[in-house]
């Protein structure tokens, strides 16, 4: 007994060894710590660690707070996580997910991941899951959740929540409570501010709202989203053609789309090709960001070649004027700077809803306003730039230091209001023709910039020195 006695402490010390070891490890808080703290936080603070390290962790949580922990990890997470446990410990905690996010993963599993896992579901998860997943991810149904409380109208307040208890949906979705007919067609919704305040004797016909905002299933995400932000809802019901509720978008997952959008945005603008799987930064090879990258920089690169094609044309002019050579890369930088400025402009306002391709000409018009302001400003100080730079740079006889940055700063204001316009009007451009705004951004802009700016640059000083 002495032994056993002794191996039971030996196991336990050993434990609490390896415990404080991944405590240490992972920077984490003690466990009664971390129970205590908000699921977002034990989140963030659980996200980082290895499957095996992970379980006992979770073990300690109820499934239910297990299943809301994996929910907020990243997709890429979640799924590091599912191929690391068995199917049938990991199920539980699937089906305790919001639904949304249950279909969002189901779907980034591969077909043979997903046959493994439904054999371990009950037969409602396993028929919402399919369901949900079956709709393309940039639409309505791709981004929904079908985690919401429906009452008729003519059941009385007090009935409505008895069936809302019954039912017990997510606490998360409860505040607005969406009245149906027989057929599940949506005749309005009512909130539990309504039903609390409301005698309980009142029907739900006399009390519900019957004006509401709603998006068709096959409705683009970014426009459920824009939706939800413009008319400030908790949620959004989403309908069939039929006009039945088949599911809600709530404001957190119209935040998601938000940020990807934006994300993708910011990838599209900087010229880096788009996927359709999340990746994480440190954890993707550098291969994978290589092939992302390559395609649009290699071509842009090789439109580039027009820019030597014209300094070749023009080196006869740079002999003679040493002078414009040093002034090259200001000229073709200020442009490129004022032309991605009026592109970021554009398409934020494009993407804002503020402007539409219909306003083409007031934008352009606009535009060109702003650039002979911003000429006016820059032309001035590269004037006085050159002076105080180059009254010791040798000039030929014939020509004049002023003469020149006269003419090296005009080129500068033109170069300037030509990118500008050409910033603001090349987005508009793609969108007319039924394309991505930022696709015509950054990278392609300033190289068109370049280009334009070194016709503009030798156009006018042949224009003042017969060059």
């Amino acid at each position: 007994m002495r032994f056993q006695g002794a191996i039971c402490c030996n196991l336990i010390d050993h434990q609490v060894t390896q415990a404080m070891q991944i405590i240490q490890r992972n920077n984490l808080p003690p466990f009664e710590v971390l129970k205590k703290m908000p699921i977002v936080e034990v989140a963030e603070q659980l996200v980082g660690m290895d499957a095996i390290e992970l379980l006992p962790w979770l073990d300690g949580f109820s499934i239910a707070q297990q299943a809301l922990i994996v929910a907020e990890f990243p997709i890429v997470r979640q799924l590091e996580f599912f191929q690391s446990v068995s199917r049938k410990r990991f199920a539980p905690i699937f089906e305790q997910m919001p639904s949304d996010s249950r279909a969002d993963l189901f779907q980034h599993l591969t077909q043979q991941e997903q046959a493994e896992l439904l054999p371990f579901l009950s037969k409602k998860v396993r028929e919402d899951v399919i369901q949900l997943s079956n709709y393309p991810p940039e639409t309505a149904g791709g981004i929904m959740s079908t985690d919401f409380a429906t009452v008729q109208e003519t059941m009385t307040c007090a009935e409505a929540i008895a069936k809302i208890r019954l039912d017990a949906p997510s606490k998360r979705t409860i505040y607005y409570v969406y009245v149906v007919n027989e057929n599940q067609e949506m005749q309005g919704f009512i909130t539990l501010k309504d039903l609390i305040m409301n005698e309980s004797e009142t029907l739900v016909s006399q009390a519900m709202h019957r004006k509401f905002a709603f998006a068709y299933v096959d409705e683009d995400r970014e426009e459920v989203a824009k939706k939800i932000e413009r008319y400030d809802l908790v949620a959004l019901p989403v309908l069939n053609r039929q006009n039945q509720l088949v599911g809600i978008v709530t404001h957190d997952e119209a935040l998601d789309v938000i940020r990807a959008e934006h994300t993708e945005d910011m990838e599209r603008f900087m010229g880096i090709i788009q996927t359709n799987e999340e990746f994480d930064y440190l954890k993707t090879s550098a291969w994978e960001h290589f092939r992302r990258r390559v395609v649009w920089i290699v071509s842009l690169a090789a439109v580039g070649i027009i820019s030597g094609i014209i300094i070749h044309r023009y080196e006869n002019a740079l002999e003679k004027l040493l002078i414009l050579a040093l002034y090259m890369p200001m000229v073709a930088d200020t442009g490129g700077n004022a032309g991605s400025q009026a592109a970021t402009v554009v398409v934020r306002a494009l993407a804002l809803g503020q402007i539409s391709v219909r306003n083409w000409l007031i934008i352009l018009w606009k535009e060109a306003r702003i650039s002979l302001l911003l000429a006016v400003c820059l032309g001035l100080l590269a004037y006085g730039k050159i002076l105080f730079l180059s009254w010791e740079t040798e000039i030929p006889a014939q020509y004049s230091l002023p003469v020149i940055a006269f003419m090296i700063s005009l080129a500068l204001a033109l170069q300037v209001v030509t990118a500008t316009i050409i910033g603001a009007g090349l987005p508009l451009l793609v969108k007319r023709f039924g394309g991505d705004p930022a696709v015509a951004a950054s990278p392609a802009i300033t190289t068109v910039v370049d280009i334009t700016g070194l016709l503009i640059y030798f156009g006018t000083a042949t224009l003042f020195f017969s060059l």
